[in-house]
């Protein structure tokens, strides 16, 4: 599945345009790695874990829309976009969302 933020793919043409799609993903830390977070963030400086959280949950986010895709018959999805956020689900057990999205297509190679 190629997955791009251009509306177009260059040598390649599109052949039909299957719809859009989006793929979720969240994830939350355990109370070690929200304890460690909280310490770091204190004294400032890079948040490593926060920052794998947030990298694991957008690829499991483009897992989700490549899986979607391939549903609706797709071979490639143009235009992808993120949207993330943040929630408290319940006993400051804060949890991670991401959103991708993008119009899923059926491309041919623009040489065949």
């Amino acid at each position: 599945m190629l997955i791009v933020t251009t509306n177009d793919i260059p040598g390649h043409q599109v052949q039909r345009v299957l719809g859009a799609t989006f793929g979720i993903a969240v994830r939350s830390r355990n109370i070690a790695g929200n304890f460690t977070a909280g310490f770091a963030a204190m004294f400032g400086g890079k948040q490593k874990g926060n920052t794998n959280l947030i990298q694991q949950t957008r690829q499991d986010a483009l897992d989700a829309l490549a899986q979607a895709a391939a549903e609706m018959g797709g071979n490639a999805i143009l235009a992808v976009r993120f949207d993330a956020g943040e929630f408290d689900s319940g006993g400051g057990n804060i949890m991670q969302e991401v959103v991708a999205y993008g119009t899923v297509v059926v491309i041919q190679d623009g040489s065949e």
